[in-house]
């Protein structure tokens, strides 16, 4: 998985933890950036580009989301770690037109990291199922 990747699922993990206000972000985020020594512009425009991403576009991302989960499941019921790997996987698929194998790849290998033993079968099918739905191509563009 790329560092950059999990540089940005552990800011929005600790940011959505800590009911982080939207207004705070900016101060975390480049707390979090320095106290890392994460340098550099293509990685610093990347991990901002999710982090305020997947905060703006939340309730889109959210409905996404909610469409694909089976009927016992529920948004609240969802782990934490594995709604974040999620939400961060949507904004890059739909936002940032980031190729969806690659996009299912990456969320996959974080769940691994991160989540329990279920977590990447459930993340690999969640995805699957949103791709599904927007119709998205191999190139990952929405088909019109």
């Amino acid at each position: 998985m790329s560092d950059n990747r999990k540089v940005a699922f552990e800011i929005v993990y600790s940011l959505e933890s800590q009911d982080t206000k939207y207004e705070e972000y900016k101060e975390n985020v480049d707390m979090f950036l320095e106290e890392r020594d994460i340098h550099g512009k293509a990685t610093t425009k990347y991990i901002k580009d999710v982090v305020y991403g997947t905060k703006r576009h939340g309730k889109q991302i959210r409905k996404q989301i909610e469409s694909c989960l089976s009927e016992k499941w529920t948004y609240e019921r969802v782990s934490k770690i594995n709604i974040v790997i999620l939400e961060i996987a949507v904004f890059e698929m739909l936002y940032l037109k980031t190729p969806y194998k690659v996009v299912i790849n990456e969320a996959v290998e974080l769940a691994k990291s991160f989540g329990d033993t279920k977590s990447p079968s459930f993340v690999n099918g969640v995805l699957a199922s949103i791709v599904k739905n927007n119709e998205i191509d191999k190139e990952g563009e929405a088909e019109d």
